[in-house]
């Protein structure tokens, strides 16, 4: 799958001396650009806020269509499959991205898990409606980022983590209101941040539950309890939605064969591997390449 550093590379054409963060990147974008990212995304190893400034832009967010005008908050998370269907002539948007494993190591995440924000962790809710106010304070955050990512600051790393940290925590501050409240324990907190930290490391060879549940010492009934506690989903979910992102990386990035893409990913034959795709995908992984 893509990481940051890929997608800056690729898809922003930067130059690899330009680039000054493997973690955090902020940008302003229009129709064009977005367009552009929407050929990616779905293997892009980062969370991605977007605000829109002016205009208006839908898209199909795993199966719903949505459609996001000034004041809104698009929020993707990574795996999930998206399609951007169309953005207006004047559409503008200010996008933060944000590497998946350096969010989950920021203390501010075990916050937004104990508050039940669901957009991080449960990944179906994307779209959150602000007030002009609280607009201008997450736009002023990422502006900040832009400036930084643009500055001789000789703590960049630090000043965008933090910067990063403080937009998180106005956003769940701006949340507070709508938010569901489970009271998760700090063992469950725990686990839960475990088995997503484990995931990225094993899935290509490890597609069972049992896996997992053995490695945090805990039995596959408790650990599907505890993930479907916090968001919702299911432990395949999230392992599928991996296998997914790297097949479809896979597919359209290199000129290994279908075979040796189901071998890579750990299916038992190819058949599988391509049945799992089309369920996934609605398109067979053959047609998926010859399309993108």
């Amino acid at each position: 799958m893509y990481r940051l550093r890929d997608f800056m590379r690729e898809t922003l054409n930067m130059e690899v001396k330009d680039i000054v963060s493997d973690e955090i990147f902020c940008i302003s974008t229009d129709a064009e650009s977005t367009f552009l990212v929407n050929k990616m995304q779905e293997t892009l190893d980062s969370y991605t806020f977007t605000l829109v400034t002016q205009g208006w832009l839908t898209l199909i967010y795993n199966g719903q269509e949505l459609t996001f005008a000034p004041d809104d908050l698009y929020i993707y998370a990574p795996g999930i499959p998206v399609t951007i269907l169309s953005a207006s002539e004047n559409y503008q948007g200010i996008c933060l991205l944000a590497d998946e494993q350096m969010v989950l190591e920021l203390p501010v995440v075990r916050n937004v898990i104990r508050a039940a924000y669901f957009p991080l962790v449960e990944l179906n809710k994307p779209k959150i409606h602000l007030s002009p106010e609280e607009s201008k304070k997450l736009e002023l955050w990422m502006r900040h980022a832009i400036d930084i990512l643009g500055s001789d600051h000789l703590f960049k790393s630090e000043a965008l983590r933090t910067l990063l940290t403080l937009f998180l925590l106005d956003l769940m501050n701006d949340m507070e209101r709508n938010l569901v409240h489970h009271r998760l324990s700090e063992r469950t907190e725990k686990l839960f941040i475990s088995f997503i930290r484990l995931l990225p490391k094993h899935f290509l060879e490890h597609h069972d539950i049992r896996f997992y549940a053995d490695r945090l010492h805990i039995t596959t009934t408790y650990l599907s309890r505890i993930v479907r506690q916090v968001t919702g989903r299911t432990v395949v979910d999230y392992i599928s939605q991996m296998l997914l992102m790297e097949a479809s990386w896979l597919l359209q990035t290199t000129d290994l064969s279908i075979a040796v893409i189901a071998e890579r990913l750990h299916f038992a034959d190819q058949s599988s591997f391509g049945r799992f795709f089309t369920r996934m995908k609605g398109v067979n992984p053959k047609r998926f390449r010859m399309e993108r």
